[in-house]
């Protein structure tokens, strides 16, 4: 595939060709298949020569996005992907030139499918196309400044806040994941990455209810935090804490009882 191959429209007439056909040509198929009506016979036949015409165009596209990742036939698929859009949407009334029509609707596949497919974790539509913005202005400024662009001018550039060109940074980071398995530290005392991951600690659950318990408890009368103190605290029975308080072991049971429904009444509250 030859660099002429995008001046098509500029080309000699009948001197360019694609796939073996002459621009003049490839164009004439769409004019034909635009002419016919939808369900004529001819037209499917004239639409498959001109996809089959123009797919060189297709594929030279995709051979710009290589080496990003991505295997060059899902490129190239996605490529002609874009190039059937474009045969099925062009209408030649408008005067338009095909290549310039096409163009840029392989190019915007090509880009939807990196970034719908390309990320290792799910981040919003939005911040995909700011990491790109981003990328592409890295790469401009880079040359006209002569130096690594800071925060402030890729801000100036896309005409956005420098929070957002942080935020966009930062969801950058889900482009590419790293694997758990990936080996740390030194040869002798290399482990996993997941093994430096830490697990599920129960404490932090008891340390937020003890928390909380310091308010449920002051919601309790004397007595109340006195049995539940010598109960839970002290690991007295209900019959010991009846003979320090005076009363039944039996009045004991329900003051227990009432002190504990209150206490689950607080903390269901705060939770």
């Amino acid at each position: 595939m030859t660099a002429t191959m995008t001046k098509q429209s500029t080309a000699p007439t009948g001197t360019t060709s694609v796939a073996g056909t002459s621009t003049d040509s490839a164009t004439e198929l769409l004019e034909a298949m635009a002419a016919l009506p939808a369900g004529h016979p001819s037209r499917a036949t004239l639409r498959a020569k001109a996809i089959e015409a123009w797919l060189p165009l297709a594929q030279h596209l995709a051979h710009r996005y290589s080496g990003r990742g991505e295997p060059s036939d899902d490129l190239i698929q996605t490529a002609s992907v874009g190039l059937i859009k474009a045969v099925d949407k062009f209408d030649p009334s408008r005067g338009v030139d095909f290549a310039g029509y096409a163009i840029p609707t392989i190019i915007g596949e090509l880009k939807r499918h990196f970034r719908d497919r390309t990320w290792d974790i799910r981040v919003p539509r939005r911040l995909q196309e700011l990491r790109l913005a981003i990328s592409e202005a890295n790469s401009s400024l880079l040359q006209s400044l002569g130096r690594s662009p800071t925060v402030a001018d890729i801000a100036a550039h896309l005409k956005v806040t420098e929070e957002e060109v942080l935020e966009g940074l930062e969801g950058a980071r889900a482009y590419n994941a790293v694997s758990l398995s990936t080996p740390t530290g030194d040869g002798e005392r290399a482990t996993e990455l997941g093994d430096m991951l830490g697990g599920e600690d129960g404490e932090f659950e008891l340390a937020e209810l003890r928390v909380a318990l310091g308010p449920a408890l002051a919601t309790l009368d004397e007595r109340e935090q006195k049995i539940l103190t010598l109960r839970f605290y002290g690991n007295l029975t209900q019959s010991q804490i009846a003979d320090q308080i005076g009363v039944s072991q039996m009045h004991v049971s329900r003051l227990l009882a009432r002190a504990l429904t209150k206490l689950r009444g607080q903390l269901v509250d705060t939770y």
